[in-house]
């Protein structure tokens, strides 16, 4: 990784006077925050969580779900994933309808309202196997599934879908924006330098950054509710975190459709090429969501809980104001060593830091018109999961 250079505390105290501006901090204000010293770690996060305060106060939102991984097949070889496999590789899987419609009805007795889908990119390009599967299924594409299972999930269930299957054309945005009312794309970082041999996006072709950032435009020309963020600890450095969100925020200026950002970070697995990798530790994710607050005032800031474990309530403090979503049936496919945060826990603990823990649909308040705005089944399907608020309709606490 890129070592840190501490910014002089005078410097940090010029980036702080920014803040008070109640307008996004720059680029420069951005670079210091996030390489402060210890000292000034505290000051920072005050400022971070006025911003969030000013922005939605009093309350942090969190997903109840399902995560449905429909295929754990990828022809991407990241160094830092457990999820993907190859065709006869153990746990290799993919879904059947009727495993996915399982899943998805028992979530829905437990107050769910989402349906996370997530899987490899594009697996059948790569692997005969999957072709086959697809023919079995009666489906030319993996995309072509996905579609046809948010479908199955809409008209059968309460759930909302919402799908992160990897890049996107113009055509399948549309297509899925049907059947889901949000669905979502990590940009994880705008460093090219990441793809090179040896590094985390080695053997990684779909996360070649422009073509990341060009799915995220288009799915902002077509003004579908978007989720992404960075990641972080995979040998980015600090600027690129704050090149990443700034990349970010210049979609969203142009087009208003990010509805959430989110902040996450690395940890170590044993079978991963990074296996022996540092993780990002306790003050670089803090710096990390602060300086993505104050750089993104106005903008759903997320972090997931249960990879900050168990220092996850110090995120409240840097300015988030989502944890993402929460599922109380299915692990984390994506980082199944790190388990969810019990859901009275997690309430306890956001209460503990001054804020009522509310539960949201897997589109954000302020996005649902975009979606009702269009009539069928998904736009009838949402209005009856919503409240006045535009939260999820639920009975229970947490």
């Amino acid at each position: 990784m890129t070592p840190t250079a501490i910014t002089p505390r005078s410097a940090v105290a010029s980036a702080l006077a920014e803040v008070h501006r109640a307008v996004p901090i720059s680029r420069e204000a951005a670079l210091q925050l996030i390489r402060c010293p210890d000292d000034d770690l505290s000051e920072l996060l005050a400022a971070a969580r006025a911003a969030k305060e000013r922005f939605k106060p009093g309350v942090i939102t969190y997903s109840r779900k399902v995560f449905l991984p429909l295929t754990n097949l990828c022809r991407d070889y990241c160094g830092y994933c457990t999820f993907r496999r190859d065709p006869g590789d153990a746990g290799a899987h993919t879904m059947t309808p009727d495993e996915v419609l399982a899943v998805a009805r028992a979530g829905e007795k437990l107050g769910c309202t989402e349906a996370l889908f997530s899987l490899g990119d594009k697996p059948e390009l790569l692997f005969p196997e999957m072709r086959e599967t697809l023919r079995r299924l009666g489906y030319k594409s993996t995309l072509h599934y996905l579609e046809a299972m948010c479908e199955l999930v809409l008209r059968e269930t309460s759930l909302l879908p919402h799908p992160n299957p990897g890049l996107l054309s113009a055509e399948w945005i549309a297509r899925l924006a049907a059947v889901s009312p949000s669905m979502g794309l990590m940009l994880e970082t705008t460093n090219s330098a990441l793809l090179a041999p040896g590094a985390a996006h080695d053997h990684a072709p779909d996360k070649v950054p422009a073509k990341r950032l060009r799915t995220i435009e288009e799915a902002g020309k077509q003004n579908v509710p978007f989720t992404t963020g960075l990641l972080i600890g995979i040998g980015e450095s600090p600027e690129d975190r704050v090149d990443t969100l700034l990349a970010i925020r210049h979609l969203h200026e142009r087009y208003g459709h990010i509805q959430e950002v989110i902040v996450q970070n690395f940890r170590v697995k044993p079978a991963i090429a990074m296996a022996n990798w540092p993780e990002p530790s306790r003050g670089d994710m803090l710096r990390a969501v602060a300086v993505a607050r104050l750089l993104l005032p106005d903008m759903n800031i997320q972090a997931p809980p249960n990879l900050s474990a168990p220092y996850y309530e110090d995120l409240a403090d840097a300015g988030i104001n989502d944890w993402g979503g929460i599922s109380p049936l299915t692990p984390d496919f994506i980082n199944p060593e790190k388990p969810w945060p019990h859901l009275e826990q997690l309430r306890l603990r956001t209460e503990n830091k001054g804020f009522a823990l509310r539960q949201r649909l897997p589109v954000y308040p302020e996005f649902i018109s975009a979606v009702t705005a269009k009539p069928g089944v998904l736009s009838e399907k949402l209005r009856a999961a919503a409240n006045d608020q535009g939260l999820a309709k639920i009975t229970r606490a947490a």
